[in-house]
Protein backbone atom coordinates (compact mmCIF):
# COMPACT_ATOMS: atom_id res chain seq x y z
CA UNK A 1 0.00 0.00 0.00
CA UNK A 2 1.16 3.06 -1.13
CA UNK A 3 0.92 6.38 1.58
CA UNK A 4 0.07 9.92 -0.01
CA UNK A 5 0.47 12.76 1.88
CA UNK A 6 -1.07 15.56 0.90
CA UNK A 7 -0.09 19.07 2.55
CA UNK A 8 -2.91 21.71 3.42
CA UNK A 9 -2.24 25.09 4.80
CA UNK A 10 -4.51 28.42 4.99
CA UNK A 11 -6.90 29.48 2.07
CA UNK A 12 -4.95 26.82 -0.24
CA UNK A 13 -7.93 25.48 -2.78
CA UNK A 14 -10.09 22.41 -1.86
CA UNK A 15 -10.68 21.09 -5.19
CA UNK A 16 -6.32 21.03 -5.37
CA UNK A 17 -6.34 18.66 -2.23
CA UNK A 18 -9.74 17.02 -2.60
CA UNK A 19 -9.56 15.93 -6.34
CA UNK A 20 -6.45 13.76 -5.76
CA UNK A 21 -7.61 12.50 -2.44
CA UNK A 22 -10.67 11.34 -4.26
CA UNK A 23 -8.60 9.73 -6.90
CA UNK A 24 -6.77 7.70 -4.74
CA UNK A 25 -9.62 6.44 -2.61
CA UNK A 26 -11.39 5.46 -5.05
CA UNK A 27 -8.93 3.05 -6.59
CA UNK A 28 -8.62 2.11 -3.09
CA UNK A 29 -12.15 0.76 -2.95
CA UNK A 30 -12.01 -0.38 -5.65
CA UNK A 31 -9.05 -3.05 -5.00
CA UNK A 32 -10.93 -3.83 -2.45
CA UNK A 33 -14.10 -4.83 -4.04
CA UNK A 34 -11.97 -6.97 -6.01
CA UNK A 35 -10.84 -8.89 -2.84
CA UNK A 36 -7.37 -7.51 -2.66
CA UNK A 37 -5.59 -4.92 -0.19
CA UNK A 38 -6.37 -1.10 -0.67
CA UNK A 39 -4.39 0.92 -3.24
CA UNK A 40 -3.59 3.52 -0.91
CA UNK A 41 -3.19 5.26 2.65
CA UNK A 42 -3.80 9.15 2.30
CA UNK A 43 -2.54 11.25 5.51
CA UNK A 44 -3.82 14.95 5.41
CA UNK A 45 -0.80 16.88 6.92
CA UNK A 46 -0.71 20.44 8.44
CA UNK A 47 2.65 22.65 8.89
CA UNK A 48 1.93 22.40 12.82
CA UNK A 49 -0.65 19.56 12.95
CA UNK A 50 -3.40 22.41 13.77
CA UNK A 51 -6.84 22.64 11.97
CA UNK A 52 -6.85 24.63 8.70
CA UNK A 53 -9.11 26.79 7.01
CA UNK A 54 -9.59 26.37 2.88
CA UNK A 55 -10.19 28.97 0.66
CA UNK A 56 -14.17 29.66 1.28
CA UNK A 57 -14.01 29.05 4.92
CA UNK A 58 -14.35 24.81 4.96
CA UNK A 59 -12.25 23.59 7.98
CA UNK A 60 -10.42 20.45 8.16
CA UNK A 61 -9.17 18.72 11.10
CA UNK A 62 -7.27 15.95 12.54
CA UNK A 63 -4.32 16.53 10.90
CA UNK A 64 -0.97 14.95 10.68
CA UNK A 65 2.02 17.18 12.13
CA UNK A 66 4.69 16.70 9.17
CA UNK A 67 7.40 15.15 11.81
CA UNK A 68 4.81 12.46 12.26
CA UNK A 69 3.74 11.57 9.27
CA UNK A 70 6.92 9.22 8.04
CA UNK A 71 8.28 8.31 4.97
CA UNK A 72 5.68 8.64 1.83
CA UNK A 73 5.60 7.26 -1.42
CA UNK A 74 3.71 10.66 -2.74
CA UNK A 75 3.67 13.90 -0.99
CA UNK A 76 1.06 16.38 -2.81
CA UNK A 77 1.30 19.78 -2.71
CA UNK A 78 -2.38 22.14 -3.82
CA UNK A 79 -2.30 25.74 -4.92
CA UNK A 80 -3.96 28.78 -3.71
CA UNK A 81 -5.49 32.22 -4.85
CA UNK A 82 -2.89 34.44 -2.32
CA UNK A 83 0.37 33.02 -3.43
CA UNK A 84 2.42 36.04 -2.15
CA UNK A 85 1.16 34.23 1.53
CA UNK A 86 1.38 30.80 1.11
CA UNK A 87 5.31 31.64 0.34
CA UNK A 88 6.02 34.08 2.67
CA UNK A 89 4.81 31.94 5.71
CA UNK A 90 8.06 29.59 6.62
CA UNK A 91 6.20 27.21 8.55
CA UNK A 92 4.54 25.97 5.47
CA UNK A 93 8.13 26.53 3.53
CA UNK A 94 9.82 23.99 6.22
CA UNK A 95 6.99 21.67 6.12
CA UNK A 96 7.18 21.08 2.42
CA UNK A 97 11.55 20.66 2.76
CA UNK A 98 10.34 18.33 5.53
CA UNK A 99 8.41 16.29 3.95
CA UNK A 100 9.82 16.18 0.58
CA UNK A 101 12.92 15.23 2.14
CA UNK A 102 11.19 11.71 3.01
CA UNK A 103 9.02 11.17 0.11
CA UNK A 104 9.96 9.50 -2.92
CA UNK A 105 7.56 11.62 -5.36
CA UNK A 106 7.16 15.04 -4.69
CA UNK A 107 3.79 16.22 -6.77
CA UNK A 108 2.28 20.06 -7.07
CA UNK A 109 -1.56 20.98 -8.21
CA UNK A 110 -1.87 24.67 -9.32
CA UNK A 111 -0.08 27.36 -8.22
CA UNK A 112 1.84 25.01 -5.13
CA UNK A 113 4.76 24.47 -8.16
CA UNK A 114 6.18 27.82 -6.98
CA UNK A 115 6.26 26.41 -3.24
CA UNK A 116 8.15 23.52 -4.66
CA UNK A 117 10.07 25.74 -6.50
CA UNK A 118 10.98 27.93 -4.10
CA UNK A 119 12.11 24.97 -1.90
CA UNK A 120 14.71 24.14 -4.49
CA UNK A 121 12.73 20.85 -5.47
CA UNK A 122 12.30 22.05 -9.40
CA UNK A 123 16.29 22.96 -9.74
CA UNK A 124 16.78 22.32 -13.31
CA UNK A 125 13.37 20.54 -14.16
CA UNK A 126 10.43 21.67 -16.79
CA UNK A 127 7.28 22.25 -14.68
CA UNK A 128 3.54 23.24 -15.38
CA UNK A 129 0.99 25.47 -13.14
CA UNK A 130 -2.23 27.29 -13.72
CA UNK A 131 -2.17 28.50 -17.07
CA UNK A 132 -2.18 32.14 -15.64
CA UNK A 133 0.95 31.22 -14.07
CA UNK A 134 3.25 29.10 -16.34
CA UNK A 135 5.08 32.37 -17.82
CA UNK A 136 5.72 33.29 -13.97
CA UNK A 137 6.96 29.95 -12.81
CA UNK A 138 9.32 29.23 -15.82
CA UNK A 139 10.56 32.49 -15.04
CA UNK A 140 11.76 31.36 -11.71
CA UNK A 141 15.58 31.09 -11.25
CA UNK A 142 15.52 27.46 -10.53
CA UNK A 143 13.34 26.17 -12.90
CA UNK A 144 14.11 24.89 -16.24
CA UNK A 145 11.27 26.03 -18.11
CA UNK A 146 7.21 26.45 -17.74
CA UNK A 147 4.87 23.87 -19.67
CA UNK A 148 1.84 25.55 -21.39
CA UNK A 149 -1.00 23.24 -22.70
CA UNK A 150 -0.70 20.14 -20.41
CA UNK A 151 -2.44 18.89 -17.43
CA UNK A 152 0.89 17.55 -15.91
CA UNK A 153 4.77 17.34 -16.44
CA UNK A 154 6.16 13.84 -15.56
CA UNK A 155 9.83 14.49 -14.57
CA UNK A 156 10.41 11.14 -12.81
CA UNK A 157 10.46 12.11 -9.14
CA UNK A 158 8.67 15.59 -9.65
CA UNK A 159 5.53 15.57 -11.05
CA UNK A 160 3.54 19.00 -11.88
CA UNK A 161 0.16 19.61 -12.41
CA UNK A 162 -2.00 22.35 -14.41
CA UNK A 163 -4.67 24.52 -12.50
CA UNK A 164 -7.31 22.85 -10.22
CA UNK A 165 -8.76 19.98 -12.01
CA UNK A 166 -5.67 19.38 -13.95
CA UNK A 167 -4.87 18.07 -10.39
CA UNK A 168 -7.37 14.95 -10.63
CA UNK A 169 -5.73 13.96 -14.27
CA UNK A 170 -2.24 14.03 -12.36
CA UNK A 171 -3.45 11.85 -9.38
CA UNK A 172 -5.01 9.43 -12.37
CA UNK A 173 -1.76 9.85 -13.71
CA UNK A 174 0.24 8.43 -10.65
CA UNK A 175 -2.40 5.76 -10.37
CA UNK A 176 -1.40 4.13 -14.02
CA UNK A 177 2.26 4.62 -13.01
CA UNK A 178 1.71 2.41 -9.56
CA UNK A 179 -0.91 0.24 -11.15
CA UNK A 180 -1.24 0.71 -14.79
CA UNK A 181 -3.75 2.62 -17.34
CA UNK A 182 -6.27 -0.08 -17.13
CA UNK A 183 -6.82 0.70 -13.77
CA UNK A 184 -6.67 4.62 -13.82
CA UNK A 185 -9.13 4.15 -16.58
CA UNK A 186 -11.16 2.06 -14.23
CA UNK A 187 -11.06 5.31 -11.57
CA UNK A 188 -11.89 7.66 -13.95
CA UNK A 189 -14.81 5.76 -15.19
CA UNK A 190 -15.68 5.28 -11.65
CA UNK A 191 -15.62 9.25 -11.11
CA UNK A 192 -17.33 9.61 -14.13
CA UNK A 193 -14.81 11.57 -15.55
CA UNK A 194 -13.00 11.58 -19.31
CA UNK A 195 -9.73 11.05 -18.81
CA UNK A 196 -6.96 10.53 -21.37
CA UNK A 197 -3.52 9.12 -20.14
CA UNK A 198 -2.03 11.93 -22.19
CA UNK A 199 -0.74 15.15 -20.71
CA UNK A 200 -1.92 17.21 -23.44
CA UNK A 201 -5.42 19.33 -23.03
Amino acid sequence: MRRIGILLYPDFDLIDAGGPYEVFLTASRLAVRDGEPPLYEVLLIAPDGADVVAFGGMTLTGLTRPEDAGPLDVLLVPGLVDLAAARADARIADAVATLAADSRTVTSVCTGAFLLADAGLLEGRPATTHWEDVAELGAHASVASGIAGVRWVDDGDVVTSGGLTSGIHMALHLVARHHGTPMALRTARQLDLDWSPEPAR
